[in-house]
C-alpha cells in the first residue's frame, strides 16, 4: 500500500483524541493474565497485529482470550471513517474490538501446542513468549514473519540458559526451540544491554523458580513489567538497575484499562508542532510512565511547551492528557538515558530534528540497528532523501536543521511501522508531497492512522 501525503496547509484543530493502547502494557497484560488464577477484564488493548499475535500465541497454549460476547478477541482495526470526518470515535462505543476477557490458567495449566507459535511481526511476543515457556517446561517452536526473522534471539536465550532453560535458536535469530522437562533454578542474572524485553523473559521464567530470580541491566528501561506484577501480587523489588521476582508466584487476575500508547502519541504531538500556526492538539489517557516518557524531556530539550495534566489511570500506570500546538523548535542534544526512554520515538525525533532550527545530535540508540528495520540507517536515507543534511554515527545520527525538507521523495517503510509513521508526519511539514510505500505497516501499531490524518485536516491519498 502507498500513501501520498501532502503538506499541511491549514492549522490542525482536535479535542479528546484517544490514541490506540499502549502495545507494551497490551503485550504484557494478556501474558500475565494468562498465567494468573481465573478470570482477567482488559479494556483499551492497542488493535494493532502486534498483540494480536499475542492473543493467538496464548490459544494456542490453552488460554482463552476472549471478546465479551465469548467469542475469541481478535483485536479488530477500528471502523474506517471517510476523510473529512470531524472526529475519531468514541473507544466505548465504537472500538468494542479493543476489550477482552482473559481465562487465566495458572503457572502449571498451559498446554503444549499442536503447531508452531507464529509471532508475526512482534518482537515482543516472542521473547516473552520464550521465557514464559521455559519457566513452564513447555517445547514449542517459535516463528515470526521476515522481518522478525532478521531480529536477535541469542540476548534472551542466553539468560535463560542461566537458569537452566535449554533454548535452540537459528543462527542467533528465529525460529527458536524451547525444550522441555528443564526445571528452572532461580539465579542473579547480569545484562550487558539495558531492555525492557529481555528483563520480562527473564522475570517471567522467574516467577516459575524456586527462590529469587535478579535481572541487573546497565541503565534501567522501562519498568511496565515490574508494575504490572507487583499489582497482580508477584513479590517485585527494585534496587537501582536491579529487580528480582520471587518464585513460585501465584498471580492473581486484574481489571486494566491500558493507557494510550505515548509511542502512538508521539507522532501525532509531532504533527501539530510542525502544523500552520495556530494548531492544536489534545490527547486524552495517554501513559506517561517516567522510565518510557523521555520523548516529552527531548520536546523540551527542542524548545517545545506541551501541557500535561494528570488524571485517574485506574491502574499502576500513570495517565495525562496532552495538549500542544504548532511551534518553532530548535535543535537539541539527546542522548544517555533520555534516549533509552524515549529509544521507540528516535525517529520521530529524528523528523523534528530535521525540521528545527540549529543541529540535533542523536547518540546512544544503537539499540534501533536492530528493531524492525536497522532504523538509524533507514531515518537518514530518508531523510537525506527529502532533502535533509544528515550524518549517519555508529550509534545515532546528526541531523543539521534549519533548511527544512523539500519533500518530493518516495520514501520506503522498510516493513517498519514507525518508519511508515516517521516519515507520514515529515511529509505534512515538508514542502512537496511525499509518497511511503509500505504504509500498511503503520496498523502494527496505529491502526486507522491514516484515517485519523484526514479526520484532522491532512491531505491522504491511499492506492494499492
Amino acid at each position: 500500500m502507498n500513501a501520498r501525503i501532502w503538506p499541511l496547509r491549514k492549522p490542525l484543530h482536535a479535542e479528546g483524541v484517544r490514541v490506540p493502547g499502549d502495545k507494551s502494557i497490551s503485550h504484557r497484560s494478556l501474558t500475565f493474565a494468562a498465567l494468573a488464577e481465573g478470570e482477567s477484564r482488559v479494556a483499551g488493548l492497542a488493535p494493532g497485529g502486534d498483540v494480536r499475535s499475542t492473543a493467538r500465541c496464548l490459544a494456542q497454549l490453552g488460554v482463552p482470550v476472549l471478546r465479551g460476547d465469548g467469542t475469541p478477541w481478535t483485536g479488530k482495526t477500528p471502523p474506517q471513517r471517510p476523510p473529512g470526518s470531524a472526529a475519531l470515535p468514541e473507544r466505548d462505543s465504537d472500538m468494542e474490538d479493543d476489550d477482552a476477557i482473559i481465562l487465566g490458567q495458572g503457572l502449571s495449566g498451559l498446554r503444549e501446542p499442536v503447531e508452531r507459535l507464529d509471532c508475526g511481526n512482534s518482537g515482543t511476543t516472542i521473547r516473552l513468549l520464550t521465557g514464559v515457556l521455559a519457566g513452564a517446561g513447555i517445547e514449542a517452536t517459535l516463528i515470526g514473519d521476515e522481518s522478525l526473522s532478521r531480529r536477535p534471539m541469542e540476548r534472551v536465550a542466553r539468560p535463560l540458559r542461566q537458569l537452566g532453560a535449554e533454548i535452540e535458536t537459528t543462527h542467533g535469530k528465529p525460529p527458536v526451540i524451547v525444550r522441555r522437562g528443564h526445571p528452572l533454578r532461580a539465579a542473579a542474572v547480569a545484562s550487558d544491554v539495558a531492555s525492557a524485553q529481555v528483563k520480562s523473559a527473564v522475570l517471567l521464567a522467574g516467577l516459575f523458580a524456586e527462590g529469587e530470580t535478579s535481572f541487573t541491566e546497565p541503565g534501567k528501561s522501562r519498568d511496565h513489567t515490574e508494575r504490572l506484577l507487583r499489582t497482580m501480587g508477584a513479590a517485585v523489588v527494585q534496587r537501582g538497575t536491579t529487580v528480582s521476582v520471587r518464585g513460585p508466584a501465584n498471580l492473581r487476575g486484574i481489571a486494566l484499562d491500558v493507557p494510550g500508547d505515548l509511542s502512538s502519541a508521539a507522532f501525532l504531538v509531532a504533527a501539530a508542532l510542525v502544523a500552520p500556526e495556530g494548531s492544536t492538539l489534545s490527547l486524552e489517557h495517554v501513559g506517561v510512565n517516567p522510565t518510557r516518557a523521555g520523548f516529552l524531556d527531548a520536546l523540551a530539550m527542542f524548545g517545545a511547551r506541551i501541557q500535561l495534566e494528570l488524571g485517574e489511570s485506574g491502574g499502576p500506570e500513570p495517565v495525562a492528557k496532552l495538549t500542544v500546538g504548532a511551534q518553532k523548535l530548535r535543535g537539541a542534544e539527546l542522548d544517555g538515558d533520555l534516549i533509552l526512554r524515549a529509544i521507540d520515538e528516535v525517529p520521530i525525533l529524528a523528523v523534528l530534528g530535521a525540521l528545527a532550527e540549529g543541529e540535533t545530535v542523536i547518540r546512544g540508540a544503537q539499540e534501533l540497528r536492530v528493531k524492525e528495520s536497522d532504523r538509524i540507517a533507514q531515518m537518514a536515507a530518508g531523510l537525506r532523501g527529502m532533502g535533509g543534511r544528515v550524518e549517519e554515527l555508529p550509534d545515532g545520527l546528526r541531523i543539521e536543521g534549519g533548511g527544512g525538507l523539500h519533500g518530493g521523495a518516495a520514501i520506503d517503510a522498510a516493513m517498519d511501522h514507525r518508519i511508515a509513521l516517521a516519515f507520514s508526519v515529515a511529509a505534512l511539514g515538508a514542502r512537496e508531497a511525499c509518497c511511503i510505500s509500505g504504509a500498511e505497516w503503520a496498523d502494527i501499531s496505529f491502526p486507522g492512522f491514516y484515517v485519523l490524518l484526514r479526520s484532522l485536516g491532512a491531505e491522504v491519498e491511499i492506492s494499492s
